[in-house]
């Protein structure tokens, strides 16, 4: 089969042009660029590629069109092939038709933690043994592309939890998927993981986020109460205890079995943790354990990556590796040391001159808040800085002024980019008025006029034993390059 794709150079769309291609079909795409990293590997994966959008493209005929949702309905190409009568999908429905049939897939949904939590239960799978299919909205660092096919032809028995369900049958083999509540494309307004048939779920947040999509907060509730409505009674849902519109929804909405998950001294909003981590040690190397399965102490473990968030993370992989797909705890953790994280999550760059420069994908007032409580406690010596560019278009406008205040409280100094996009001035965020209130707080804080600025600034003031923090979740203008040679 022949499939096309256009908007193929995205990080999702072009992961899923690789599944396809996996799957030995002749795969082309086109954009209207391909750098790095994904132009050079669509061209390792066997997809051809076309730069810009042109009717021409569709030529010769292609069996299928698979149409990326940041496609608008003007779109040449796009436009060419609906009115051309051509079989055209969304990405979404293009996995579920040819990728997802025949496996047992289990999607990851929530505002954060998304892409580590996937990687993570993708990683655990395949280092015991289940050889699952995976696809991930970044690049996880134990594995060499950002997606696989399953091995096939392997089943799994649910584990039993006290308390939590009853023991299932055999499983086909298991597909792990980022689940994004984002909408899946111009000729169909419902959220993408609405398509991944998820036989195991985990919902490790909700917090009202892509204003453009969800403009308040019960419409981006009602995403996420369809999401967990789709889970079949035979299922299993993996559910934050941690976080109260988690509670609510899927203690509201779910058919399927729930195991709760928590870290210890979280709020349980009335939901007694299945699994329970309880933080033990934590250093430059990461963070030690102790592990509650039903209220029973397993064992003590490790992770790599530092803050509270990512034990939340861990916690979410192993309920839902082990007693969704039957993985034994004890192999789980065993594996678990072994994690190396995902690509802009806590991700050091370099040490130039023994500054330590982090990327990090943060943008949401929480996940920044947790991302530089976690560096400060892996680094509790030396100086944080935080240097932000709100970028979505959730960031960008006015929704969270008041929460990125105490978003930075474990920064020792935040500059502020410029917005990353154009927003009307009585919706946009207020840069200057963000920083005069981090002064108030007691930060150091600059709302910087360019990332020249930024970058001449953090040159002379860093120093050995510091550590700088990007947090964006794009490319941020080539800062983490500029900073490399510029802190050197």
């Amino acid at each position: 089969m022949h499939v096309h794709f256009v908007a193929v150079a995205g990080t999702g769309m072009g992961s899923v042009a690789g599944l396809f291609r996996a799957l030995g079909h002749r795969v082309t795409g086109s954009d209207v660029a391909f750098h790095a990293p994904m132009g050079p590997a669509l061209e390792r994966w066997g997809v051809e590629t076309r730069l810009g959008y042109d009717p021409a493209n569709l030529t010769p005929r292609p069996d299928l069109v698979v149409i990326g949702n940041v496609c608008r309905r003007d779109n040449p190409e796009a436009r060419a092939a609906i009115d051309g009568g051509l079989p055209y999908l969304s990405m979404c429905h293009a996995l579920g038709e040819y990728v997802l049939e025949g496996t047992a897939p289990l999607v990851v949904a929530g505002t954060h933690g998304k892409t580590t939590t996937t990687s993570l239960a993708a990683y655990l799978l395949s280092a015991t043994g289940k050889e699952p299919g995976f696809l991930v909205g970044g690049l996880p660092k134990n594995f060499t592309t950002s997606f696989q096919l399953p091995a096939g032809g392997r089943t799994a028995r649910r584990l039993p939890i006290t308390g939590a369900s009853v023991e299932l049958g055999g499983r086909l083999p298991a597909f792990v998927l980022e689940g994004d509540e984002y909408d899946t494309a111009f000729f169909e307004k419902t959220p993408k993981f609405w398509h991944y048939r998820p036989e195991v779920a985990i919902v490790t947040s909700i917090e009202h986020d892509h204003v453009d999509i969800y403009p308040d907060e019960e419409a981006y509730l009602a995403a996420f109460r369809g999401f967990v409505e789709r889970v079949p009674a035979d299922g299993l849902v993996v559910a934050y205890a941690g976080c109260p519109r988690v509670v609510k929804v899927v203690s509201e909405c779910a058919r399927a079995p729930i195991a709760w998950y928590a870290v210890e001294g979280d709020e349980l909003h009335g939901m007694p943790p299945h699994w329970l981590l309880a933080p033990a040690t934590s250093d430059a190397s990461g963070q030690s354990f102790d592990l509650y399965v039903g209220g029973a102490l397993a064992t003590r473990s490790a992770l790599r990556l530092s803050g509270r968030h990512n034990l939340a993370n861990a916690a979410a992989a192993i309920a839902a590796v082990c007693q969704g797909y039957g993985v034994p705890v004890s192999s789980a953790l065993s594996a678990l040391t072994g994690f190396e994280g995902v690509s802009r999550r806590q991700d050091l760059r370099g040490e130039p001159r023994g500054i330590r420069l982090y990327d990090d994908f943060a943008h949401h007032p929480t996940a920044v808040r947790e991302t530089l409580a976690g560096l400060r406690a892996k680094h509790p010596d030396g100086r944080l800085f935080a240097v932000y560019e709100p970028r979505s278009a959730t960031a960008c406008r006015a929704l969270h002024q008041q929460a990125y205040v105490e978003a930075f409280d474990a920064a020792s100094s935040v500059w502020l980019a410029p917005l990353g996009r154009a927003i009307a001035s009585d919706e946009a965020l207020d840069l200057e008025r963000l920083a005069t209130d981090l002064r108030v707080r007691g930060k150091s804080a600059v709302a910087a006029p360019s990332l020249d600025a930024i970058v001449e600034a953090l040159r002379a003031e860093a120093q050995r034993g510091d550590s700088v923090v990007l947090l964006s979740n794009g490319s941020f203008g080539g800062l983490v390059e500029r900073l490399l040679v510029a802190l050197a």
